[in-house]
C-alpha cells in the first residue's frame, strides 16, 4: 500500500473533525443571532414603554400607576442587562468555536499538503521505474 494511501483514513477523520467543528459554530452563530434578536426586542419593547409612560404621564396618572410604570421598567432594565450578559457568552462561545473550526481546517490543510507531497513522490518513482523500463526494451531491441 502507497503512503498516500494510508493517510486516507487520517483524512477522513480529520475532515469529519473539521465538519462537525464548522457545524458547532454554524449552531453557535444561530444561537448569537437568536439572542442579539431578543436583545433587539426588549430595547424595543422598553423604549414603547418609555413612550407610553411619557405619554400617559403628560395626560395625568395616578401614583400606583405611575408605580406600576416604574417597577415594569426596573424589571425590564434586569431582563435586558440579564439578556446582554448571554449575548456576551454566545458570542465568546462562537469566537471559541471560530477557532476551533480554524485549527481543524488547518490540520485537514496539513494532511493534504503532505498526501499530495505523498502523491507526487510516488508519481516520480513510477515515472523513474517506466523511464527505466523503456530504456531496458531499447537496449534489448539494439542487442536482438
Amino acid at each position: 500500500m502507497k503512503r498516500s494511501q494510508r493517510f486516507e483514513p487520517v483524512v477522513k477523520v480529520a475532515e469529519n473533525r473539521e465538519q462537525e467543528a464548522a457545524r458547532l459554530l454554524g449552531d453557535a452563530q444561530s444561537a448569537l443571532t437568536d439572542a442579539q434578536q431578543r436583545l433587539a426586542e426588549l430595547e424595543g419593547y422598553r423604549e414603547e414603554y418609555i413612550k407610553r409612560f411619557h405619554t400617559t404621564g403628560s395626560e395625568g396618572m395616578s401614583a400606583a400607576q405611575m408605580l406600576d410604570y416604574r417597577v415594569f421598567l426596573v424589571k425590564l432594565d434586569q431582563a435586558i442587562t440579564a439578556q446582554v450578559s448571554v449575548v456576551e457568552q454566545a458570542t465568546n462561545y462562537v469566537e471559541q468555536q471560530r477557532q476551533e473550526w480554524f485549527a481543524r481546517r488547518g490540520k485537514v490543510k496539513m494532511l493534504d499538503t503532505v498526501v499530495a507531497r505523498y502523491q507526487a513522490d510516488e508519481q516520480r518513482d513510477a515515472n523513474r521505474k517506466e523511464q527505466g523500463d523503456q530504456d531496458e526494451r531499447a537496449q534489448h531491441m539494439k542487442k536482438s
